[in-house]
């Protein structure tokens, strides 16, 4: 039975939540079997993070809960912001019941201090729905014994890394600290395990490391199904390494943009004609993007299964389920520019190779894509992502390495083409998919993004970029 993240009409109060199959089951049945057996059910069903690592939700939480540590956290990443992916608003806007039902099932079974929800201060409806689920269930008792944070975060992509989310939650700039959560977590202050201690531990408590759970929206909100269902039911839909559904979302060169809960093992193909109307008519795909976070995925890999290890073993990987689709009038030098643009931008800077490799390599792509670029430019641009992921403290480098790489060695007939012309073969704009809404098969990106600066500011209009900006 597939589709039960995402009900066919939103769930608008506790009661109506209640009133569903699965409405307040899991919880009832966490606290009847108890913390580790809780935890022993999330790890025998396979769910896997969905926020893009994929790692395996049971282990993560078994890992935290059994350190020593007096004080333990639990963080709910709702800072959606992968280019391509509105899967986490969808699930907020349509039931944030179940969500919430997922992070005190979490909370209890980690037996954490205290619990967190992070969102884009952007995102006010689902803000709304939240804030409104919460007060609810607390009022009904369903929070009592776990005290729930609403933090409302800024717009940068970086808010969405885990160890930048900390940083947040703590009231400072999204920098990704040196070491993971479950090392150095909210409020630690144990500076030599960290990039820097927080200084403000809660009142009366003892310092440490205080790790810290940081899953995602989608995979909490899988939570109390399995819980109310069993692990077996989860594993009765998927695959075997990677169980349950995934909600998708598809947007681009297609004729409907939109979000849907499919079977993790669904081939790709089919899950762009689910969520995504299929191609423009008369078009054909070229190519596929999931998020700006891994390699494209070409025309004779469409077939691919929605599964971490058949993404990988096609070399690109699933990540956030976020795809967008580029159809055969599209120029793959212009969607690369775009995606290194982006992620030079929202670099922040802490690791020098990134912040000037990701620029040097958009400033090349953008001469070759204006017909100004030559060999060097490519040699140049290979030159630097060998380099730009030296000492990176988070993924963002690797994003840029293997999305600017995959293109140049997928599409090398169009950079060549590029440059015998002078100009672009394939003039079209390709804008970011940088989601700031998406309804009723129409997708809203972000037309401030184009003006952002690499320092995070804004212009007054849009701008190439230039040497000066290096």
């Amino acid at each position: 039975m597939a589709g039960f993240l995402l009900p066919p009409v939103p769930v608008r109060s506790f009661d109506e939540y209640l009133a569903t199959d699965t409405g307040g089951l899991g919880l009832q049945r966490a606290t009847e079997i108890g913390p580790r057996a809780t935890i022993e059910e999330i790890t025998r069903s396979g769910l896997r993070g969905r926020g893009g690592g994929g790692f395996p939700t049971g282990r993560k939480w078994a890992g935290v809960a059994s350190q020593a540590d007096e004080r333990r956290y639990l963080v709910c990443n709702g800072a959606e912001g992968e280019p391509g992916t509105f899967k986490d608003r969808a699930l907020l806007r349509a039931n944030p019941y179940q969500l919430v039902e997922g992070l005190v099932i979490a909370a209890f079974a980690v037996d954490v201090s205290g619990a967190f929800i992070a969102l884009k201060a952007s995102f006010t409806e689902e803000l709304e729905r939240l804030t409104a689920a919460v007060q609810e269930m607390q009022a009904a008792g369903i929070c009592r014994d776990c005290t729930i944070t609403i933090v409302r975060g800024p717009d940068e992509y970086l808010f969405g890394e885990e160890k930048a989310l900390l940083e947040v939650i703590e009231g400072k700039s999204p920098l990704p600290r040196l070491f993971p959560p479950h090392e150095h977590g909210l409020f630690a202050t144990d500076v030599h395990s960290g990039w820097e201690g927080s200084g403000r531990p809660p009142a009366g408590v003892a310092g440490g490391a205080n790790p810290t759970v940081v899953n995602n929206v989608e995979t909490l909100s899988n939570v109390p199904h399995i819980l109310a269902r069993g692990a077996d039911w989860f594993r009765s839909m998927g695959t075997e390494r990677s169980p349950g559904t995934v909600v998708c979302t598809v947007v681009g060169d297609v004729a409907r943009p939109g979000v849907a809960e499919v079977e993790l093992g669904t081939p790709l193909r089919e899950a762009i004609d689910l969520a995504g109307g299929g191609p423009l008519p008369d078009r054909q795909v070229k190519a596929v993007f999931s998020g700006v976070a891994n390699p494209v995925v070409t025309v004779e890999h469409l077939d691919v299964a929605l599964a971490h290890d058949a993404f990988e073993a096609v070399g690109s990987g699933l990540g956030a389920a976020g795809f967008i689709v580029f159809d055969d009038t599209a120029c793959m030098v212009e969607v690369a520019r775009q995606f290194s643009r982006f992620l030079y931008v929202e670099s922040c800077g802490q690791c020098p190779p990134c912040k000037r490799g990701s620029g040097e390599v958009t400033l090349r792509l953008q001469r070759i894509e204006a017909g100004t670029g030559t060999e060097d430019d490519i040699a140049e641009m290979v030159g630097w992502l060998d380099k730009v992921t030296d000492g990176n403290r988070c993924y963002l480098a690797v994003e840029e390495q293997l999305v600017v790489r995959s293109v140049l060695t997928a599409f090398p007939d169009e950079v060549a083409r590029h440059l015998e012309l002078g100009r672009c073969p394939r003039p079209r704009p390709a804008p970011l998919a940088k989601l700031v809404d998406l309804r009723d098969g129409h997708a809203t990106y972000d037309e401030d993004h184009p003006r952002k600066r690499p320092d995070w500011t804004y212009s007054d209009r849009p701008e190439l970029l230039t040497e000066h900006d290096l």
